[in-house]
């Protein structure tokens, strides 16, 4: 996660403003945001199949899933087939 002086600081008080939340409350959820949306491809892949196979999901499944789910998210990835899916978790 970004240090707290690595952060917009007119968003942060922005949020903090707008929602009352305190300044401190604030840089986190700012700082998780941008974490969450600063992703790339392979971080997604990684982290979206652990967290499917913790709540049971079998990798057929997990595969179809992160294969729907790639176009819907903030950046731009290529059709990826589900052996590529599998080389990006397992290498």
């Amino acid at each position: 996660m970004r240090a707290v002086a690595e952060l917009p600081a007119e968003l942060v008080h922005h949020v903090a403003a707008s929602t009352g939340l305190p300044p401190a409350t604030a840089a986190r959820l700012v700082a998780d945001v941008i974490a969450y949306f600063g992703e790339t491809v392979e971080q997604y892949v990684r982290r979206r199949h652990a967290e499917l196979r913790r709540r049971g999901h079998r990798n057929a499944e997990i595969w179809r899933l992160l294969a729907a789910e790639l176009p819907t998210r903030r950046f731009r990835a290529d059709e990826l087939s589900e052996r590529q899916l599998r080389r990006i978790v397992y290498g």
